[in-house]
């Protein structure tokens, strides 16, 4: 049988040494795997901050300046915004249902031009905090004495803005044990940001009539 010479766990033949893993009741593994998994949960929020700042809608020049019929408009969209996992795909109805709410234009004959493109650009990104109809009065509140071009500027420097703020608070050398508290503070930053994101969208619904369905 193996017999270990006196001394052999204290020195640094223990650390590369099979027995000494059971030895050490398998802390070396545990070590080894807990470091594998943070190594990827840093990776994970890297390439989180990496797409955080650097990916954007594109300027309107841009975007397509021939018009686009519904089949073009929905594989196009989802260049335009961050997107993880499966999520809600953008669909014909809801565009459809987005016009028939007023938050969009009609379609020009049945093709999408920029403007259209810039519209459903804000509204799939606000829509992921605010109503559709919510949405829409910010827009049409937004665009008023404007042209497009001016309303989806605005809305690209915000956007930039907005993912710039939380791309900088986010550090790749955090551990995981940092993870919940970095959630749980941009959680409560999204509520705070709610609040008073409602109550200006209150003030606004008391200041300007309801736009009509259908009609830009």
């Amino acid at each position: 049988c193996y017999v270990t010479p006196p001394g052999f766990f204290h020195d640094r033949m223990a650390f590369t040494s099979p027995w000494a893993m059971w030895y050490n009741d398998g802390n070396i593994l545990w070590h080894h795997f807990q470091n594998q998994k943070g190594g990827a949960a840093l990776e994970e929020i890297r390439e989180l901050k990496e797409r955080l700042e650097g990916e954007r809608p594109v300027e309107w020049e841009a975007l397509p300046d021939i018009g686009l019929y519904m089949d073009q408009l929905i594989s196009y969209m989802p260049r335009q915004l961050i997107r993880y996992g499966e999520g809600e795909s953008l669909t014909s109805a809801m565009v459809n249902n987005y016009i028939k709410d007023g938050a969009m234009p009609r379609a020009e004959g049945k093709r999408y031009s920029r403007t259209h493109l810039a519209y459903l650009t804000a509204l799939c990104a606000l829509k992921q905090v605010l109503s559709v109809k919510d949405a829409g009065l910010l827009l049409a509140a937004a665009s008023e004495g404007r042209e497009p071009r001016e309303l989806y500027e605005q809305f690209r420097e915000e956007l930039d803005r907005a993912l710039d703020v939380t791309a900088g608070s986010l550090d790749a050398t955090d551990g995981e044990e940092e993870l919940p508290g970095l959630a749980l503070a941009l959680a409560l930053r999204s509520y705070a940001d709610r609040l008073a994101c409602q109550r200006l969208l209150e003030l606004l619904r008391e200041r300007r009539p309801q736009p009509e369905k259908g009609k830009k």
